[in-house]
């Protein structure tokens, strides 16, 4: 499993986070034509490489020409459903956004749809965010992992005047997340940072066992006694067990047509749910029912529990954090006298296993008009020989 550690050692910023990937190999042509996907234009991406302390990163910086920064959340909104990036991205980001809005409707006592995202409104803020999932997505990561986070100390001015560092929103979002003092003054770990390291780190830990395959350095705007750099290890994890974590929300459901069951599952993996299932259960007074299970990531618990609410006969869910534990596989091609068909090769202990895939066969078995079955069975003795 491919996984992305970000070492903070001098904090942490969209740019820095931009920087480091540009540095440890992302593609600068992938980038900006996935980029270009966002109805947004007048802007220009710049990557130079610097010294931060006489080691060598990459800055990250954008060019301007549009002073609209003080978007709402609903505009934000519009940008990203009106682009043609990949869903999960798209999901991703408002949910981001909508973390930010939460946090800056808490700290200045106004309701989200009334907020006024500022500095955090603007361009710049926009790609660093959205920008960081696509260069995620194309470096393949699976897992992302998180040093603990420095904090600076000192002030910085803003819009609303000299703010404290780290600033409220800042501190906001590093709630429940391991931080720390470093003594250096200065703003370390920027709003957007924050809320991105929050957002899609797993967890907050030491280095972990992992084989790296490249190390990338980003660089801050600023100088400190430390070098302002964010460096990134990327790589697999050293263990043929690859964890997810992941949310499992469950409701029970005794009144509801089971003729709109299969439209709600539908539902429910079109926006994102990784896994959907029924358990029959008797339920109290001997009513039989069913449980409706979902597991999805942590991020889409309100999107997926509306359609619960908006779809079904429910009034409330449980939810539960859990671990899934599986071998890693890759996907490969074989030639069999039907063609190339695509297996799983399963890894486990030294012994590595391949399983046809169910679609594959499935569509040579109606091409051909062939039994599936015999397709299958045909597939798995060509694999054992």
């Amino acid at each position: 499993m491919k996984i992305i550690y970000f070492d903070c050692f001098s904090g942490i910023s969209g740019d820095m986070i931009l920087g480091a990937l540009f540095d440890s190999g992302l593609s600068l042509d992938l980038f900006n034509k996935e980029l270009k996907k966002l109805p947004i234009s007048n802007y220009e991406i710049l990557i130079s490489k610097t010294n931060k302390n006489s080691i060598s990163g990459t800055s990250f910086n954008i060019k301007i020409n549009d002073n609209s920064s003080h978007r709402h959340l609903k505009e934000i909104f519009e940008i990203i459903d009106n682009s043609k990036l990949k869903k999960i991205i798209k999901d991703r980001a408002k949910s981001i956004f909508t973390k930010l809005a939460e946090v800056e409707s808490k700290i200045h006592n106004e309701p989200i749809d009334k907020i006024h995202f500022h500095e955090l409104g603007g361009i710049d803020t926009i790609i660093d965010i959205i920008g960081t999932l696509i260069g995620l997505d194309l470096l393949g990561i699976n897992m992302i992992y998180s040093s603990p986070i420095p904090l600076g100390k000192g002030f910085i001015k803003t819009q609303h005047g000299l703010l404290p560092v780290p600033a409220p929103a800042t501190i906001e979002l590093l709630k429940n997340i391991p931080v720390y003092m470093n003594g250096i003054e200065g703003e370390l770990v920027t709003p957007t940072g924050a809320v991105l390291i929050s957002t899609l780190a797993q967890e907050f830990i030491e280095l972990p066992l992992m084989e790296i395959k490249n190390i990338g350095y980003g660089a801050g705007k600023s100088d400190f006694q430390t070098p302002n750099l964010l460096r990134v290890f990327i790589g697999n994890l050293f263990n043929e067990n690859s964890i997810d974590k992941n949310l499992l929300i469950e409701t029970n459901i005794d009144n509801m047509n089971p003729q709109i069951y299969e439209y709600v599952i539908e539902k429910l993996f079109q926006d994102g749910a990784l896994d959907v299932f029924l358990t029959p259960i008797i339920m109290k007074k001997g009513r039989p029912g069913v449980i409706l299970s979902i597991i999805c990531e942590a991020s889409l618990e309100k999107k997926l529990t509306k359609i619960i609410f908006e779809e079904t006969t429910t009034i409330g869910y449980r939810k539960y954090n859990v671990e899934k534990i599986f071998l890693n596989r890759k996907i490969k091609e074989i030639n069999t006298k039907w063609g190339k068909i695509k297996v799983k090769a399963v890894k486990q202990n030294s012994i590595t296993k391949y399983y046809p895939e169910y679609e594959e066969c499935k569509k040579i078995a109606l091409e051909n008009n062939i039994p599936l079955i015999d397709i299958i069975k045909s597939v798995n003795m060509f694999l054992k020989s």
